[in-house]
């Protein structure tokens, strides 16, 4: 004949047998704390030891590891953004390979900069101001849904009008010693300042031709209100003729000042626009090796000690269950 249990007998064992197991738990953390602390009092000189070499090693390599992060922003000019990045590659190519010779005649130092490149900075609406072919290629990618393609793809990237060129370097720079040199280094080129010479002449001759024609405009105008003041009737067809003279002097003067704008970039092939340098890399480890590598060391250290006793451990049972 079969005795059942009562159920809240059951859940009184389970609730016994739930409290030892949690006491058990915290009784095996205690010795394993108290084990702990006592390895650490019987090898404190070597604890000690491997911490100080740790930090002194640490301290050495945060002041020797040092990264810093400069980007300067350029306009290639005369369609040059072609060879622009072809240089950056063949500096990169360089540095990889470590060609010391190279590297010295471009920034002054072969050792200072670590990496390069280059990436242009997207602007989707300065591509297709006033260029109808880029704004009819826009809205074909569009419809097919690959405009983010388009857009991020290397040919059409480097249509941009500005581009960033980003470099590290083992120590803080200036512009004069690595940026002037840099730039003289991607400007020295007989195609491109023959080029130069030649865009920044005639842009100087279309603002002056603009000059005049907005001058001659002006007097057209003057005219034509004498005439209308004179007459004091102004006919349909002046009218008309008014209107297309005021949108050609209207579209003039906005030409007009995109061309001085742009006036200033063309007394160089590749313009700077702007730098920011030496910006400290906040990595992990990056100026933290005197903390990690003493945490590091004696970790190490721990795990040697735990591997030593875990084998003399399983050598004294080997030895036993031979006897």
């Amino acid at each position: 004949m079969s005795t059942k249990v009562p159920q809240n007998q059951d859940q009184e064992i389970d609730i016994f047998q739930l409290s030892k197991s949690i006491g058990g738990f915290f009784d095996r953390l205690n010795r394993s704390i108290f084990r702990a602390i006592q390895f650490f009092i019987r090898n404190w000189i070597t604890v000690l030891v491997l911490f100080v070499l740790g930090g002194a090693l640490g301290l050495y390599l945060d002041s020797n590891k040092k990264s810093f992060k400069n980007q300067i922003v350029v306009t290639p000019n005369f369609e040059s953004a072609d060879y622009l990045y072809a240089k950056i590659d063949l500096i990169q190519a360089k540095i990889a390979a470590g060609d010391v010779d190279f590297l010295s005649t471009v920034f002054g130092s072969s050792d200072r900069i670590k990496y390069i490149e280059i990436k242009p900075v997207p602007d989707v609406y300065k591509f297709i101001e006033d260029k109808e072919q880029n704004f009819e290629l826009i809205k074909l990618m569009a419809e097919t849904g690959e405009i983010k393609k388009v857009l991020e793809d290397n040919v059409t990237s480097k249509n941009y009008t500005f581009h960033t060129i980003t470099f590290t370097s083992n120590q803080e720079i200036s512009e004069k010693d690595v940026v002037e040199p840099l730039l003289k280094y991607l400007n020295n080129s007989d195609y491109f300042d023959a080029a130069q010479k030649i865009g920044y002449k005639n842009l100087e001759r279309e603002i002056a031709q603009n000059d005049t024609i907005i001058s001659q405009i002006d007097q057209v105008l003057k005219g034509l209100s004498s005439t209308a003041k004179n007459d004091k009737v102004v006919y349909y067809n002046e009218n008309l003729r008014l209107n297309d003279i005021l949108k050609t002097k209207q579209k003039l003067i906005l030409e007009q000042g995109k061309n001085k704008i742009k006036l200033i970039s063309f007394d160089k092939t590749i313009k700077e626009i702007n730098s920011t340098l030496n910006i400290n890399e906040n990595k992990v480890v990056n100026g933290n090796f005197k903390i990690w590598l003493p945490l590091f060391f004696i970790f190490i250290f721990v795990v040697i000690s735990l591997f030593r006793r875990f084998y003399r451990k399983q050598l004294a049972l080997s030895q036993a269950n031979q006897l």
